[in-house]
Protein backbone atom coordinates (compact mmCIF):
# COMPACT_ATOMS: atom_id res chain seq x y z
CA UNK A 1 0.00 0.00 0.00
CA UNK A 2 1.05 3.60 -0.84
CA UNK A 3 1.44 5.94 1.92
CA UNK A 4 -1.18 7.76 0.33
CA UNK A 5 -3.68 5.16 0.78
CA UNK A 6 -2.82 4.82 4.28
CA UNK A 7 -2.92 7.79 5.16
CA UNK A 8 -6.63 8.02 3.63
CA UNK A 9 -7.32 4.81 5.55
CA UNK A 10 -6.06 7.10 8.95
CA UNK A 11 -8.06 10.06 8.12
CA UNK A 12 -11.45 7.30 7.15
CA UNK A 13 -10.81 6.50 10.69
CA UNK A 14 -10.26 9.30 12.66
CA UNK A 15 -6.86 8.37 13.62
CA UNK A 16 -3.36 9.58 13.72
CA UNK A 17 0.19 8.37 12.98
CA UNK A 18 3.52 9.30 14.05
CA UNK A 19 7.23 7.16 13.31
CA UNK A 20 9.96 6.77 14.98
CA UNK A 21 12.99 6.16 13.04
CA UNK A 22 16.51 4.90 13.22
CA UNK A 23 18.36 3.33 10.44
CA UNK A 24 15.74 4.91 7.51
CA UNK A 25 16.53 8.11 9.19
CA UNK A 26 13.82 10.02 8.21
CA UNK A 27 12.76 8.59 5.12
CA UNK A 28 9.72 6.64 6.30
CA UNK A 29 8.30 10.55 7.38
CA UNK A 30 9.52 11.71 4.22
CA UNK A 31 6.62 9.06 2.93
CA UNK A 32 3.98 10.26 4.71
CA UNK A 33 4.82 13.90 4.40
CA UNK A 34 5.11 13.93 0.60
CA UNK A 35 1.01 13.36 0.45
CA UNK A 36 -0.96 16.67 0.07
CA UNK A 37 -3.16 16.60 3.09
CA UNK A 38 -0.46 14.55 4.52
CA UNK A 39 -1.24 16.79 8.00
CA UNK A 40 -4.92 15.86 8.29
CA UNK A 41 -3.69 12.61 9.78
CA UNK A 42 0.48 12.45 10.35
CA UNK A 43 1.74 13.98 13.78
CA UNK A 44 5.25 13.59 13.39
CA UNK A 45 8.07 11.59 14.57
CA UNK A 46 11.01 10.90 15.61
CA UNK A 47 14.55 10.43 14.58
CA UNK A 48 16.40 8.49 17.00
CA UNK A 49 19.62 7.03 15.38
CA UNK A 50 21.58 7.53 18.44
CA UNK A 51 20.86 4.53 20.71
CA UNK A 52 20.32 7.03 24.04
CA UNK A 53 18.18 8.85 21.92
CA UNK A 54 15.81 5.68 21.74
CA UNK A 55 15.42 5.83 26.08
CA UNK A 56 15.69 9.91 26.64
CA UNK A 57 12.97 10.81 23.59
CA UNK A 58 11.18 7.64 22.93
CA UNK A 59 11.09 5.87 26.77
CA UNK A 60 12.98 2.88 25.43
CA UNK A 61 13.66 0.92 28.59
CA UNK A 62 17.93 1.61 29.58
CA UNK A 63 18.27 -1.80 31.00
CA UNK A 64 16.83 -3.51 27.72
CA UNK A 65 19.15 -1.48 25.60
CA UNK A 66 21.83 -2.32 27.89
CA UNK A 67 20.77 -5.83 27.48
CA UNK A 68 20.19 -6.54 23.44
CA UNK A 69 21.42 -3.45 22.24
CA UNK A 70 19.25 -1.49 20.02
CA UNK A 71 18.41 -4.06 17.43
CA UNK A 72 15.90 -6.05 18.65
CA UNK A 73 11.92 -6.44 18.27
CA UNK A 74 11.35 -5.48 21.72
CA UNK A 75 12.85 -2.13 21.01
CA UNK A 76 10.67 -1.27 18.02
CA UNK A 77 7.92 -1.70 19.62
CA UNK A 78 8.69 0.06 22.89
CA UNK A 79 9.88 2.91 20.26
CA UNK A 80 6.63 2.69 18.24
CA UNK A 81 4.83 2.92 21.82
CA UNK A 82 7.04 5.65 22.68
CA UNK A 83 6.16 7.75 19.56
CA UNK A 84 2.79 7.20 19.84
CA UNK A 85 2.55 8.88 23.34
CA UNK A 86 5.23 11.51 22.37
CA UNK A 87 3.11 12.74 19.29
CA UNK A 88 -0.22 12.18 20.66
CA UNK A 89 -0.88 9.97 17.70
CA UNK A 90 -3.49 6.49 17.44
CA UNK A 91 -0.48 4.71 15.62
CA UNK A 92 3.33 4.97 16.30
CA UNK A 93 5.16 3.07 13.56
CA UNK A 94 8.69 2.28 14.61
CA UNK A 95 11.90 0.65 13.02
CA UNK A 96 15.12 -0.68 14.02
CA UNK A 97 17.88 -2.09 12.33
CA UNK A 98 21.28 -2.47 10.48
CA UNK A 99 21.48 -1.07 7.33
CA UNK A 100 25.24 -1.31 7.38
CA UNK A 101 28.24 -1.40 5.84
CA UNK A 102 28.84 -3.21 9.67
CA UNK A 103 27.12 -5.47 11.44
CA UNK A 104 25.58 -3.59 15.16
CA UNK A 105 24.69 -5.03 18.48
CA UNK A 106 25.86 -8.67 17.05
CA UNK A 107 23.28 -8.44 14.18
CA UNK A 108 24.19 -8.73 10.41
CA UNK A 109 23.53 -6.16 7.96
CA UNK A 110 19.96 -6.31 6.99
CA UNK A 111 18.50 -7.10 10.45
CA UNK A 112 15.42 -5.07 11.03
CA UNK A 113 12.84 -4.58 13.31
CA UNK A 114 9.38 -2.74 12.30
CA UNK A 115 6.63 -2.48 14.81
CA UNK A 116 3.09 -0.64 15.07
CA UNK A 117 1.80 0.08 18.41
CA UNK A 118 -2.19 0.72 18.25
CA UNK A 119 -4.99 3.18 19.84
CA UNK A 120 -6.11 -0.19 22.40
CA UNK A 121 -2.35 -0.91 23.02
CA UNK A 122 -1.89 -3.92 21.37
CA UNK A 123 1.82 -3.97 19.31
CA UNK A 124 1.98 -5.87 15.83
CA UNK A 125 5.75 -6.45 14.72
CA UNK A 126 7.78 -7.91 11.90
CA UNK A 127 11.24 -8.99 11.78
CA UNK A 128 13.05 -8.36 8.62
CA UNK A 129 16.25 -9.79 6.78
CA UNK A 130 17.03 -7.58 3.73
CA UNK A 131 19.79 -8.04 1.08
CA UNK A 132 21.29 -5.57 -0.38
CA UNK A 133 23.07 -2.32 -0.48
CA UNK A 134 22.92 0.43 2.81
CA UNK A 135 20.40 2.15 0.30
CA UNK A 136 18.46 -0.39 -0.88
CA UNK A 137 17.78 -1.95 2.70
CA UNK A 138 16.50 1.69 4.15
CA UNK A 139 14.32 1.61 0.97
CA UNK A 140 12.98 -1.87 1.75
CA UNK A 141 12.44 -1.01 5.41
CA UNK A 142 10.17 1.95 4.19
CA UNK A 143 7.98 -0.30 2.46
CA UNK A 144 8.07 -3.23 4.54
CA UNK A 145 7.37 -0.51 7.48
CA UNK A 146 3.95 0.92 4.97
CA UNK A 147 3.09 -2.48 4.47
CA UNK A 148 2.98 -3.67 7.95
CA UNK A 149 0.88 -0.42 9.01
CA UNK A 150 -1.67 -0.77 6.00
CA UNK A 151 -2.47 -5.09 7.83
CA UNK A 152 -2.90 -3.48 10.94
CA UNK A 153 -5.18 -0.81 9.26
CA UNK A 154 -6.86 -3.63 7.32
CA UNK A 155 -7.45 -5.76 10.79
CA UNK A 156 -8.42 -2.50 12.36
CA UNK A 157 -11.48 -1.03 9.64
CA UNK A 158 -14.25 -2.77 11.04
CA UNK A 159 -13.37 -1.80 14.82
CA UNK A 160 -13.11 2.24 13.84
CA UNK A 161 -15.91 2.69 11.47
CA UNK A 162 -18.73 5.04 11.82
Amino acid sequence: MSAERVLSELVRQGATLAVAESLTGGSIGAAFTAVPGASRAFRGGVIAYATDLKDSLLGVPADLLAREGAVHPDVAAAMAEGVARACGASYGLAVTGVAGPDPQDGKPVGTVFAAVYGPDGRVWSKDLRLDGSRDGIRVDTVHEAVDLLEGVLKANMGEHSG
